[in-house]
């Protein structure tokens, strides 16, 4: 009889036929390129959330549109990523992790060349929705970290990949800024799209095979078309409820619609032996705490990304605007990705010496110290840096603690579709963050020179909000069962069993 680990570090597996040794062999890697490459796919592939900032201002005169219509060209990207990542995700788990590597890389170096040749609104929104699903790569690049890293290497590694999500956000604000204010903005896009083919390549050669550990199954195509259809309900009235009213008919219904389909899609889901999710992992306790807290950590981890650049940007006139360039203040905020990326190793090490739960709560802690500074440090760009620091180093604790804690919690043959569902609630997080900000500063706003301006208060507002929101994160981190508990009760249902 043996004894296999199908949960690393929390469940264990009774194989009663004696005569077969069944072990997982890992090929060959070398870490330290394996780990460079897929943290450097995850800068590119989140570089997509930060491109058209700059551009934003200019957009209805480079498209020939409105400022409404030319607000599609962000929403899109975040439409097509939130339903492409579940999707990849389980894809990878049933076909093989390389190969959606490699075909996550394909629609972003079309989808940049799209938009670097586009000159209208149609094609520009077609490009940057395929954009989109490059988001994918991330939660499946932590997903290859489980299968062919050695266990005393994978809570560094995942911490760094989770890292260069808000690296490649951060940094990717005043490069864009500068190649916008310098030259042509299709330059944007044609570096975009280089660096994409750059990462075809470097997957292709660095990464090895690795066949999946799920049992054949079909793909749940109907679920996937429900849950997409309830994501772009949802996040279309979360991010356009501010335009059209919150009370409107058109934001109601697709509130409603949202709900309804959801409910329609859990049911299919759980009548399913392979559903696109698993809701029956999913409602686990410590993977149902996760996506919480997920969804409360991405809301506060977008506020200060939301309200600092535009107290750096507003006119010093105004009294506690700062009057920087857009430039200017991607510069100030770019210590924030370099915060991230230098905390992850540490907090790494913490999830590897006191379990990622841990990490994800002094994350929180962090996050929530740093919006409380900002009551203190409000009126100049060093206080506001010092406040983009403190919450990004929360970040970076508390981004690479949340894929740990999933991946000790599901079978090693559904890390990709669970880290997808993670990265999807982040994301839900941030969308919410945006429009409940959005609010904050709309109604708490004056007007100056026929332009509604945000208060000083409204930002006050919203920083406090931020601060409150990371408690609750706290809060429900410590609800998550320890590591400790969980190998007790996974020995208990063993024995039990036996």
């Amino acid at each position: 009889m043996e004894r296999r680990g199908v949960y690393p570090n929390i469940e264990k597996e009774i194989r009663v036929d004696s005569s077969v040794q069944t072990e997982t062999v890992r090929p060959e890697v070398r870490p330290g390129a394996l780990v460079g490459v897929l943290a450097f796919t995850g800068i590119v592939a989140a570089l997509m959330q930060t491109l058209v900032v700059p551009l934003i201002g200019d957009l209805p005169k480079i498209l020939n549109t409105s400022s409404s219509n030319a607000s599609w060209v962000i929403t899109a990207t975040l439409l097509a990523g939130a339903v492409a990542t579940p999707v990849t995700g389980r894809l990878g788990d049933m076909y093989g992790k390389r190969r959606m590597l490699l075909i996550c890389t394909v629609p972003l170096v079309v989808g940049s060349i799209t938009c670097a040749m586009a000159s209208s609104l149609v094609p520009m929104i077609a490009g940057r929705a395929l954009q989109g699903l490059g988001v994918g790569l991330i939660p499946l690049g932590i997903s290859v970290m489980r299968d062919l890293l050695p266990p005393d290497r994978m809570h560094s590694s995942v911490a760094m990949m989770s890292a260069s999500m808000g690296i490649g956000g951060a940094l990717g604000l005043p490069v864009a800024a500068a190649v916008a204010e310098n030259t042509n903005w299709r330059v944007l896009f044609w570096a975009v799209a280089v660096l994409s083919a750059v990462i075809f390549v470097l997957l292709w050669v660095v990464i090895p095979e690795v066949p999946p550990l799920g049992k054949a199954a079909r793909f749940d195509v109907v679920g996937a078309i429900c849950l997409g259809i309830a994501l772009v309900s949802l996040l279309i009235a979360v991010s356009k409820g501010g335009d059209w009213g919150w009370g409107s008919t058109t934001t109601l219904g697709l509130f409603a619609l949202a709900v309804v389909v959801l409910l329609v899609w859990a049911k299919w889901e759980l009548s399913l032996s392979d559903p696109l999710v698993d809701l029956r992992v999913t409602a686990r306790r410590p993977v149902l705490l996760t996506n919480l807290a997920s969804v409360v950590v991405g809301f506060g981890m977008y506020a200060q990304s939301l309200i600092i650049p535009q107290l750096m940007q507003l006119p010093s006139e105004t009294g506690y605007g700062l009057g920087q360039s857009m430039l200017a203040m991607g510069l100030w905020m770019a210590p924030g990705g370099l915060m991230m990326m230098l905390v992850s190793p540490i907090g790494g090490k913490l999830s590897s010496a006191r379990g990622p739960r841990v990490t994800l709560l002094v994350g929180c802690l962090v996050i929530a110290l740093g919006y409380g500074s900002s009551m203190f440090l409000l009126g100049s760009t060093w206080g506001l840096l010092v406040v983009v620091c403190i919450c990004s180093t929360g970040v970076g604790f508390a981004y690479g603690a949340m894929p740990a804690l999933i991946m000790s919690s599901v079978p090693q043959s559904e890390t990709a579709s669970a880290n997808s569902v993670n990265a999807l609630m982040r994301s839900v997080g941030t969308s919410v963050s945006a429009a409940v900000v959005g609010v904050v500063l709309a109604q708490m706003s004056v007007d100056v020179g026929g332009h509604s301006l945000p208060t000083e208060s409204g930002f006050r507002t919203g920083l406090l909000i931020g601060c409150g929101v990371a408690l609750v994160a706290a809060a429900i981190v410590t609800a998550i069962p320890s590591e400790r508990k969980l190998r007790k009760a996974a020995d208990e249902r063993l024995m039990a069993e036996v």
